[in-house]
């Protein structure tokens, strides 16, 4: 199964890449990386660390969570690890022996991740023992939720279930109809309430009852169009981003859109694909698209207000928001840092010299990021002295605003 995924997802990107005359598919490269003569700010590693797994180079979904000042980690090798989130010291590692592919979910009291033969292991917060394992019959390519009575997985069958969080026995399960051709990838499901939220490969997000998993709601956000099935991917495979009494989202080949959280009645759509997800702050909603553009939308109303594609083809991860920057890692380990309200570059960083493929994580402004190869770095940025005024040469690469509004 992860197998034939992996070459969906490779199919899905020569689809995306440009013809020549005698109609040959050839793979876009990747911007060369500009210059930054006086970036306005200045990056700190605060700390790095590495729970390994490197070598595959297949789309993990192996992320990073936190809870009690602690960072929990997974590997693709089998290791979890717990890490003080400032100092970055180990707190505990276990081997759980297994090729993990989804992780991390984290509670107070309880740490999930998910195997590529669709196993999920449960381990104390505290201590990194096992608490048990449950067979789910499916891989896991995401982080599973964790709640305080309950552990949610996706599969890439299309199904999600809710394991009890005390024992790992399934309380209950629901699925979507999975299009013959998928993106390789599934979306993580998040708990708001007394709701479980996830996006699906056919496009649609649903909302199910936390305690049984009954439909809350269940809308078309990325509806399929096009002649062949290529055309018709609409994967969403990130998580929803949950704010207030809204959702944000964004698919592949599709939309980004903002529901409400109650109804799931959708507010308003904008064309734009992305297979990475969204962040989103006070006032926009960010998204790094599929060729790898960072866009800048308005959240109330879907308006874009600034596009930058300076990192074309450099396969960014989803953005994160931090204070008064937007944050996008690369596929060389990159981190960029661009000035929310105007997408100008302001700074940039390297994290280790692999892929990052999982979104960063944004704490008391210090982001997290963790690469292919397993390894996590903690990253503060500082603005600089300012400077004179700049000439031409020296300044930075700017985003292009849009069009028009709407």
């Amino acid at each position: 199964m992860k197998y034939r995924a992996a070459l969906v997802f490779v199919a899905a990107m020569l689809a995306l890449a440009a013809c020549d005359s005698n109609k040959k598919k050839k793979l876009d490269e990747p911007a060369k990386l500009v210059e930054l003569k006086s970036p306005t700010i200045k990056v700190q590693r605060v700390w790095g660390a590495s729970v390994g797994g490197g070598g595959k180079k297949m789309r993990l979904g192996l992320g990073l969570a936190t809870a009690n000042e602690r960072l929990y980690a997974a590997g693709y090798d089998g290791d979890v690890a717990a890490f003080d989130l400032k100092t970055g010291k180990q707190v505990w590692r276990t081997r759980t022996k297994l090729e993990l592919t989804g992780g991390t979910g984290a509670s107070t009291d309880l740490v999930a991740v998910g195997s590529a033969k669709g196993i999920v292991i449960a381990l104390s917060a505290s201590d990194g023992k096992e608490l048990w394992r449950a067979e789910v019959h499916g891989e896991i390519l995401s982080a599973p939720a964790v709640g305080s009575g309950e552990v949610v997985v996706r599969t890439v069958d299309g199904k999600l279930r809710a394991l009890g969080a005390a024992d790992g026995k399934e309380l209950w399960a629901t699925e979507q109809q999975i299009p013959k051709l998928t993106l390789r990838g599934v979306a993580a499901p998040v708990i708001a309430g007394e709701m479980v939220i996830s996006g699906f490969d056919n496009g649609r997000v649903l909302a199910v009852s936390l305690s049984d998993g009954a439909t809350v709601w269940d809308s078309p956000v990325s509806p399929s169009h096009g002649r062949t099935e290529l055309d018709r991917l609409n994967d969403i495979d990130a998580a929803v981003r949950i704010e207030g009494d809204d959702v944000f989202v964004a698919g592949f080949q599709g939309r980004a859109a903002m529901l409400a959280l109650e109804s799931g009645q959708i507010w308003w759509t904008r064309d734009v694909s992305s297979y990475r997800g969204v962040a989103v702050d006070d006032d926009q909603m960010y998204v790094s698209t599929s060729t790898g553009e960072l866009v800048a939308l308005r959240r109330r109303t879907g308006t874009e207000l600034w596009r930058n594609d300076t990192l074309k083809f450099r396969s960014l991860s989803a953005p994160a928001a931090v204070g008064e920057y937007v944050v996008v890692a690369d596929f060389e380990g990159y981190v960029h840092w661009f000035d929310r309200t105007t997408g100008t570059l302001a700074g940039r960083a390297k994290n280790g010299g692999n892929r990052v493929t999982n979104a960063p994580m944004v704490i008391a402004e210090t982001v997290y990021l963790i690469n292919d190869e397993g390894e996590i770095s903690a990253l503060r940025a500082q603005p600089v002295a300012q400077r004179a005024v700049k000439s031409a040469p020296d300044a930075a690469p700017a985003a292009t605003p849009p069009a028009s509004g709407g």
